[in-house]
């Protein structure tokens, strides 16, 4: 372990485990916000937010400014460092490592747990993925009135548990069989929980203010000291033994 680390391995080993994305959104009011209309990210508002998460002890450099569809290929222990951080007026985000899991501890629910006491008026939206010798995701949709749905597990696989009620978020939102049936992705509530593709859903309840597929809205690239039990569970989950 180095002075400004918890990681047990030096900077520079291929992971082994892969992340295809792994951010939390924080919506608030107006909820009709369209990402070309977001204001220029604020970076040292961006970094106070990363800071105020419970996975980040300290902002070790500034990277720059980043577009928020270019996310960080996770190829060496050393990026997993680096975070993308935005916050767009009423729209607060970030892209995480730390927050992969395989279903032993989902640390993005705590996250947004948290955030829901912080924020109670916004729409709190996560998306996780990673192939840690199959894929596992998390994906967690929580509206201002306490309607959530949490889904997790191991797609096509067992175990994959939804907590919350979908349907319920889903009427909400006024989403219908025909939304989805207009998506490139399956999505079925009425099918098998580990059949849908439930990042997909997630992204519904942002629309239009999703600002992760954008290549003109801008992120802040931090490095980034994680917590101690943020560098362990990333540890588990990208460098596999045996």
């Amino acid at each position: 372990m180095t002075a400004d680390t918890f990681w047990t391995i030096p900077a520079d080993p291929m992971t082994t485990g892969s992340g295809v994305h792994h951010n939390l959104t924080v919506l608030l009011p107006p909820f009709t916000t369209i990402r070309e209309q977001l204001p220029v990210n604020d970076p040292d508002r961006a970094a106070e937010f990363a800071l105020s998460l419970d996975k980040i002890d300290t902002v070790l450099e500034h990277l720059g400014p980043r577009p928020a569809a270019d996310i960080q290929p996770l190829m060496t222990r050393a990026d997993l460092d680096i975070v993308q951080v935005g916050t767009w007026g009423n729209v607060l985000a970030i892209s995480d490592p730390a927050f992969v899991d395989n279903g032993d501890s989902m640390p993005l629910l705590g996250e947004a747990t948290r955030l829901r006491d912080r924020f109670p008026d916004a729409r709190i939206v996560g998306r996780v993925s990673v192939h840690c010798g199959a894929e596992h995701t998390e994906d967690l949709v929580w509206l201002p009135d306490g309607t959530m749905f949490h889904a997790c597990g191991w797609p096509g696989d067992e175990p994959f548990v939804v907590t919350g009620d979908p349907h319920a978020v889903a009427s909400a939102l006024g989403i219908t069989a025909e939304t989805f049936e207009d998506l490139e992705v399956y999505v079925d509530l009425d099918d098998e929980p580990g059949e849908n593709d439930w990042a997909a859903f997630a992204g519904l309840a942002l629309g239009e203010a999703d600002p992760w597929p954008s290549p003109r809205v801008n992120t802040s690239a931090l490095r980034v000291q994680h917590s101690e039990y943020a560098v362990s569970h990333m540890e588990s989950l990208y460098f596999i033994t045996g």
